[in-house]
């Protein structure tokens, strides 16, 4: 395999998503908008299929775990309760040089508005002093645009699933320990977004919160930190690219007893993947003491009523996608030239199997489509009957499909076709119904 440079690997990732119909700029017809991107055909269906994994792992197989899909826009007051409205915030500077605007605490991160070459503590622009930016996104509802009619756009998930603990727990009939999870929207107004769909200003999380007695929370810590390391084995995930850190005591959120992120190599360097964080019962008891709303729990288990404290797992769909496309991207030297492979693993790819009619003639379009067809019933699949099959099997590689099948004169004869593997390049004669079992195992399996 050929030795990637890291310097213009995401360059290449991004350029790759714009061709093969990953991921757009938004409102690229205008020139964009900053930090804002569109899913395209594959992107959308490969961010289905992440969300689809990741809700089958926490809800479909399990019991103890509920679904949740609570409203983006929320009472205010949850806001003002939870912290976010005078502790969600970034240290933010500004360069009275270039203008720029920069988080204070990331300056080495940054990069100049006139000398990209360089960061803002280098380029020799004079520095305004730190003053904290709040992070929320405000709007109004209803027809007055005054103080009294804002509200915020939610920059987390969780909250939402707080406030509906009682709701959940009552019409579940859950008992304690048992979780609650979401996904959806949530809006960050970020100094300085970037690295592509790492960190944006609209993004969707993959969040869950566990209610457990306070006698067991670092039990279930631990639980949830292996449950999710093996998540994303599970995914396909190159795990010598992963890596566990420890925040620290300077480092912990006021709410946390304890806090742990996966963190995956990219190109720009280690960074967060998914945190899971003790947050004893320090959200609950806000929300108790503000409503006067008794969320302790009892059941004939335990001696007396208690406030759960809560364990969380939080991952970003967005940069879950990122992580997938980073680890998946490679190049290969075929045949004197240097070919884009997607290896993307078959549980999340957008299309699963690819099928060519080996000319078009002969009848073979017509057999190659019918078994399309057939396959379309459980499975993303795509025709193509342009150009030379070798060319056929390079789009599908750069665009992620594991597999390709190919319909020669032989299937008209037999009924068999020849499968293509993606990552080995080993070609197996097949018939339908096996394909169809062999694609089930590798989707589903």
């Amino acid at each position: 395999m050929a030795k990637k440079n890291k310097n213009d690997t995401m360059e290449k990732i991004v350029s790759l998503c714009k061709r093969r119909g990953y991921v757009y700029p938004s409102s690229e017809l205008y020139g964009g908008l900053t930090s804002c991107w569109d899913y395209g055909p594959l992107g959308s269906e490969l961010k289905r299929n992440i969300k689809t994994f990741w809700w089958d792992a926490m809800t479909n197989r399990r019991d103890d775990i509920e679904g949740l899909d609570a409203a983006i826009l929320m009472h205010p007051e949850v806001w003002k309760v939870s912290g976010h409205v005078d502790e969600f915030v970034d240290p933010m500077i500004d360069c009275k040089t270039c203008k720029a605007r920069f988080r204070a605490d990331k300056l080495e991160e940054c990069r100049c508005g006139n000398k990209p070459s360089k960061t803002p503590l280098e380029c020799g622009g004079e520095l305004t002093e730190a003053r904290n930016f709040n992070l929320m996104f405000k709007t109004f509802m209803g027809p007055i645009e005054d103080s009294s009619a804002t509200i915020y756009m939610r920059p987390e998930t969780a909250q939402g699933i707080y406030v509906n603990f009682l709701n959940v727990k009552n019409s579940s009939r859950q008992k304690i320990p048992f979780g609650i999870a979401q996904i959806g929207k949530a809006f960050r107004n970020e100094i300085t977004p970037g690295n592509f769909i790492f960190r944006t200003r609209e993004f969707e999380q993959m969040e869950m919160q566990y209610f457990v007695h306070p006698d067991e929370d670092e039990k279930w810590f631990e639980y949830w930190r292996e449950q999710r390391w093996a998540w994303y084995e599970s995914l396909g995930i190159n795990m010598s690219k992963l890596r566990w850190h420890e925040h620290k005591d300077d480092e912990l959120a006021h709410y946390a007893k304890a806090a742990y992120d996966i963190e995956y190599e990219y190109p720009f360097g280690w960074q967060e993947l998914e945190g899971v964080h003790n947050r004893t019962d320090f959200d609950l008891g806000r929300h108790m003491e503000a409503t006067g709303k008794d969320l302790r729990y009892f059941d004939e288990r335990f001696t007396e009523k208690f406030l759960p404290y809560i364990v969380e797992t939080s991952a970003g769909c967005d940069r879950t996608i990122l992580t997938c496309l980073v680890d998946a991207y490679d190049e290969v030297e075929v045949k004197g030239d240097m070919r884009v492979f997607l290896r993307l693993s078959p549980k999340i790819a957008p299309i699963k199997a690819a099928v060519f009619p080996l000319v078009k003639k002969d009848g073979m379009p017509e057999a190659a489509k019918k078994i399309c067809a057939e396959l379309k019933k459980k499975f993303k699949v795509f025709y193509d009957e342009a150009g030379a099959v070798g060319r056929r099997y390079a789009r599908q590689d750069e665009a992620g499909t594991p597999f390709c099948l190919t319909v020669d004169g032989q299937t008209l004869e037999d009924e068999t076709m020849t499968l293509r593997d993606r990552d080995t390049m080993e070609q197996t004669r097949m018939r339908v119904e096996d394909v169809i079992k062999f694609l089930d195992e590798k989707v589903n399996g």
